[in-house]
């Protein structure tokens, strides 16, 4: 009589234990994502919903939002031609400011996060440390590179000079902004100017100085904005072809007597201000060693060159092209079997006067022969002070280390000295630049790129000496053309040339063998036993 309570019982209690492991799982379900809250809400019963009156502010906000457009587009659709493209240039250059500050934003923030976040508590240059920032890095150079071609004009040409700092800046930023050298302010199959480059330029310049000044006030010693101010006019000549047609036939004249720069012939004829026709050459970028030597020729022939070259307009003729970058250098095989330079885009010229082009000769010759008296004079010359941080900043290597007599490369432990120069001593640099003349800046440029282009191709030259050859050869020149009583006949020029030379390679061939004389020391050391084998010390002294 009892078996079917206690069957009815057992029953009831599976029942209840049933539906209390199902219930369970339902309360530890996880909160719904926003977007399925969003949902549930939307599905609601209509009786939830209920009419609040918004503020008087909110319509307002609301009106404007919807009115704002619509007023515009109606402005635009009956405005004349001329005024839709200023409407057009207005919109587009609020388009590229925004894009501007969203790309720093991006980039600043990044930065932040990696150093204060992500790497917090580890220790620098650790190989976890290291991997975090190449990626930051690279993310930073991908957004560069995108926001200036998206940008285009102005944007790419700060781009292009970057690439010249490849021994201050990351790799990743190198590698990436190299896309920006065979981009120019020109489309089409001819050189022929954007339609709206022109108009455009300035409103450029005005955003980039805004979002200058917006960086200065951020970082106040992070201030370009002074440069920008300097050279604005200065890059306003790019967009004249017609100017860039006499800048390319002056180049020509001033390197007719080197038979292995070709500058292509402008035709006037089908020319003007926003069309430039000139002569088709064909030739591979300066520093692609791969088409180099699969044309036979030699990278130390095009180093040479490409150095003598501009050290003749940067220290004798005065007219010195200010663009120098890979893209606008290409090398082909000449008549003569051996490497001829094409120099190309002579929009961007600097012109720097006598007196300067002889202090900047001198100190060159000074840095080399290391006469600190001499550093000092010839750099109060150019309006600098600091004249050791100065000569660092033009040789682009360490001075105060002794090393630059020690080899033509620029080694792992400068190019990190460099770095930390540059890091512990910017506010200095940039007193440096200020005091400096203006041509001067874009003078450095010329010098930098072409360190780098010579860095590129496997540093084959001696890039410091022989510019301190055509110094030396620049400043016995200049000083034979401004006393034509004393050297007034060719021959007393060339013999005061060739005396100035002749001091300077014997006290050049002393050095060197002074350093040759030390690597075989260093070696003989570690052949005995006294002091430690150094990889690659010997070979580092000795060439």
């Amino acid at each position: 009589m009892l078996l079917p309570h206690v069957t009815l019982c057992h029953s009831f209690t599976l029942q209840k234990l049933c539906h209390f492991h199902w219930v369970l799982p339902q309360s530890r379900k996880l909160p719904p994502s926003p977007a399925a809250f969003l949902r549930r809400s939307l599905r609601a019963p209509p009786s939830r919903w209920y009419w609040r009156p918004q503020p008087l502010w909110k319509k307002v906000l609301s009106a404007m939002a919807v009115g704002a457009p619509l007023l515009l587009g109606a402005c635009y659709l009956t405005a004349e031609p001329p005024e839709k493209r200023r409407m057009r240039l207005v919109a587009e250059g609020v388009g590229r400011f925004c894009r501007s500050l969203r790309v720093g934003l991006r980039i600043s923030l990044d930065y932040w996060w990696c150093t204060n976040v992500i790497l917090r508590g580890i220790e620098e240059n650790s190989p976890g440390y290291l991997e975090v920032m190449s990626a930051c890095h690279q993310r930073a150079a991908d957004a560069l590179v995108a926001g200036a071609i998206s940008n285009g004009g102005l944007y790419v040409k700060l781009g292009q000079g970057l690439c010249s700092f490849n021994h201050l800046l990351p790799p990743e930023y190198i590698r990436t902004l190299r896309v920006l050298e065979d981009r120019a302010l020109t489309r089409g199959f001819q050189e022929v100017q954007y339609i709206d480059l022109r108009d455009r330029f300035d409103g450029d310049i005005h955003t980039l100085e805004l979002l200058l000044r917006l960086v200065e006030f951020m970082h106040p010693s992070f201030g370009f904005s002074w440069v920008l101010q300097d050279l604005k006019g200065t890059l306003a000549q790019e967009l004249d072809f017609e100017n860039e047609g006499r800048n390319a036939e002056r180049c020509a004249r001033d390197l007719q007597h080197f038979h292995y720069i070709m500058v292509p012939r402008v035709h006037w004829d089908t020319s003007s201000k926003r069309v430039l026709t000139a002569e088709f050459c064909e030739g591979c970028k300066v520093n692609d060693v791969e088409a180099i030597k699969s044309m036979g020729l030699a990278t130390q022939d095009i180093a040479e060159k490409l150095i003598q070259a501009f050290a003749e307009q940067i220290f004798y003729t005065g007219f010195i092209h200010s663009d120098p970058h890979p893209g606008n250098v290409l090398v082909r095989k000449g008549p003569d079997g051996k490497a001829q330079l094409v120099l190309l885009d002579h929009g961007l010229y600097q012109f720097l006067d006598e007196k300067d082009r002889s202090a900047l000769c001198q100190l060159w010759r000074a840095i080399i022969l290391r006469d600190d008296a001499a550093m000092k004079a010839h750099a109060a010359s150019l309006g600098v002070r600091d004249y050791l941080l100065f000569s660092e900043v033009l040789m682009q290597r360490p001075v105060r280390l002794g090393q630059l007599w020690r080899s033509h490369l620029l080694s792992r432990e400068e190019a990190a000295y460099m770095q930390a120069m540059a890091r512990e001593h910017f506010e200095d640099i940039m007193a440096v630049l200020k005091a400096l003349p203006r041509p001067m800046l874009l003078v450095l440029r010329n010098v930098n790129t072409v360190r780098a282009i010579n860095t590129a191709l496997g540093t084959p030259v001696d890039r410091y000496f022989l510019m301190a050859k055509s110094a030396v050869r620049g400043w016995s020149r200049l000083v034979s053309e401004a006393q034509p009583s004393v050297y007034g006949t060719s021959l007393l020029r060339h013999a005061r040339e060739v005396w100035e030379m002749l001091k300077f390679e014997v006290a050049l061939r002393l050095e060197t063998l002074s350093m040759r004389l030390t690597a075989l020391l260093v070696q003989v050391l570690a052949h005995l036993g006294l002091m430690p084998s150094t990889e690659g010390l010997y070979e580092y002294l000795a060439t």
